[in-house]
C-alpha cells in the first residue's frame, strides 16, 4: 500500500487498471521499485491480495465532480470542443435544437414543405431537380403492371396540301423531340402524336396536336414549339431520318411498345403530372404514359381526322391538356361571370365558375361561388317521370302478386 501511495504521489492515474499498466511498463520510473515487489506478491496465495490492493487504491481516489457546459466556457471555441466530445447521435440532436442556427431545419421534409402556404400550390422541388435527382425520382416510380394494348393503324386520308403539312408537322415533332434517339424512340414519339389525334380530348389534325398550346407562355404540349428550338435549322441527315419515320407512321405503322400512350417526358426531368398517369414503358430516353381508366384504353380513341392542317385557331394555340393542366382558365376557357355581395357591411366580389368541366370533377377554391347543376330540359323531365312510373308499377305488381309457395315436404 505504501508503494501504491508513492505511485500516486508521482502523478500516475488513480484507476486500478491504469496503475497496473504503470507497474508493468518497463519504461516507467516505478518499474525498478515495483517489479520486485510484484514478483514476491505474485504467488498463488498472493495474487488475490495484490489485485485487491490495486482495486482499493483506485477506489480510494477522490472522485472528480462533473463539470457543466457553462463551467467549461460559452465561447464558440468552448462550445465546439464540447460538441466534439459528444457521440454523433447526441451531437445531431443538440444541433437540431440549437436556437442560434440561422438555417431552418426541415426535419427531412421535401423542399418547399417547410412551411405550407395554402395560397400557393405545394411544390415538391421536382421542377428544380437536377438531372440526376430526376432520374432517381423516375426510378422510384414503378411501371404499371397493366397490359399495353396496341392501337389500330392510322392511315392519313388526305392529299395535297393537308398531306404535306401533316407530314411536315409530324416530322418536326419527331426531329425536335427525338432527333438523336434510336429509331424505335422516334417511332414512339410519332405514335403519341397520332394517338392524341384520335383521342377525344385533343385536336383532330396532326399540326393541331403538335402545336397545341404553343402560343402560351408555358404549357405547350411539345416543348420545341415554345422554347425557341424552331429557330435552329435541322441537320439534313437527321431530318431525312425523322421524315422517314413520320411518313411510315402516317401510312399505318404501329409501335406496340407504347400502346395508347398520350404523354411522355425525358428521363432526366420529373414533371408534376407524371404520378397522375399510368406509367407504361420506357423507350430510349423517354418514359411513356396513358390516361387512367377507360379513357386510356384503345376503345376510347374514337376521334376522326378532320383535316384543315393550316387552320391553327386561337383555341388550339392557346389550348392545353385538360388532363394535366392545373389551371383551366389559362387555356382561354370562359371564366364565368362575377357577382358582388354585401354581407354585414362587407362588400366582396366573387367569380362564378362554369360547372361543366372536362373530367366531371371540381376543385373548391376559397372566394369562389360555384353554379348549381344544369336544370333538366322538359323532355328529360318527362323521360324521368315515365321511368319512375314504370318502376312504381312494377313495385305495385310485386306487392299484389302473392309469392309462389315452394315444396314443404322432404324429397322422397
Amino acid at each position: 500500500m505504501a508503494a501504491l501511495a508513492k505511485l500516486r504521489n508521482w502523478g500516475y492515474p488513480h484507476r486500478p487498471m491504469d496503475a497496473l499498466h504503470a507497474l508493468l511498463t518497463p519504461s516507467s520510473g516505478a518499474a525498478a521499485i515495483f517489479v520486485p515487489i510484484l514478483r514476491k506478491c505474485w504467488t498463488r496465495r498472493g495474487r488475490t491480495a495484490t489485485l485487491a490492493a490495486l482495486f482499493l487504491a483506485g477506489c480510494a481516489a477522490p472522485a472528480q465532480a462533473p463539470r457543466s457546459v457553462a463551467a467549461r466556457g460559452l465561447a464558440e471555441a468552448d462550445l465546439q470542443a464540447t460538441a466534439a466530445r459528444m457521440d454523433p447521435a447526441m451531437r445531431a440532436l443538440a444541433r437540431r435544437h440549437d436556437a442560434g442556427r440561422r438555417a431552418p431545419d426541415l426535419w427531412g421534409r421535401p423542399v418547399g414543405w417547410g412551411n405550407l402556404d395554402v395560397a400557393a400550390i405545394p411544390d415538391l422541388g421536382f421542377s428544380r431537380a437536377s438531372a440526376q435527382t430526376a432520374q432517381e425520382v423516375n426510378a422510384l416510380r414503378p411501371f404499371a403492371r397493366l397490359p399495353i394494348r396496341p392501337m389500330r393503324p392510322f392511315v392519313l386520308a388526305a392529299d395535297g396540301e393537308d398531306r404535306s403539312r401533316a407530314l411536315q408537322c409530324l416530322t418536326q415533332a419527331v426531329y425536335y423531340e427525338a432527333a438523336r434517339e434510336p429509331t424505335k424512340g422516334q417511332e414512339a414519339v410519332a405514335q403519341v402524336v397520332l394517338n392524341r389525334l384520335r383521342h377525344p380530348a385533343y385536336p383532330k389534325s396532326v399540326c393541331g396536336v403538335v402545336y397545341q398550346g404553343s402560343a402560351r407562355a408555358t404549357g405547350c404540349q411539345f416543348t420545341f414549339t415554345c422554347d425557341g428550338a424552331l429557330k435552329w435549322a435541322p441537320e439534313p441527315a437527321l431530318w431525312a431520318r425523322a421524315q422517314t419515320v413520320a411518313r411510315q407512321a402516317l401510312a399505318g405503322f404501329v409501335l406496340k411498345d407504347v400502346g395508347s400512350a398520350t404523354h411522355y417526358h425525358a428521363n432526366y426531368v420529373a414533371p408534376y403530372w407524371a404520378p397522375t398517369l399510368v406509367k407504361m414503358s420506357q423507350v430510349g430516353a423517354h418514359i411513356f404514359y396513358r390516361w387512367t381508366g377507360p379513357w386510356g384504353e384503345p376503345p376510347a380513341f374514337i376521334g376522326r381526322y378532320a383535316g384543315g392542317e393550316a387552320r391553327l385557331t386561337q383555341a388550339i394555340l392557346q389550348g392545353g391538356d385538360s388532363r394535366t393542366d392545373l389551371t383551366p382558365e389559362a387555356d382561354g376557357l370562359p371564366g364565368g361571370r362575377t357577382i358582388t355581395l354585401a354581407v354585414a357591411g362587407e362588400v366582396r366580389t366573387y367569380t362564378v365558375k362554369d360547372p361543366r368541366t372536362p373530367d366531371g370533377t371540381r376543385t373548391r377554391v376559397l372566394g369562389t361561388i360555384y353554379a348549381p347543376r344544369r336544370q333538366p330540359t322538359p323532355e328529360e323531365v318527362r323521360s324521368i317521370n315515365a321511368s319512375l312510373a314504370v318502376m312504381e308499377a312494377g313495385f305495385g305488381d310485386a306487392e299484389a302478386t302473392p309469392p309462389v309457395a315452394g315444396p314443404t315436404g322432404a324429397a322422397p
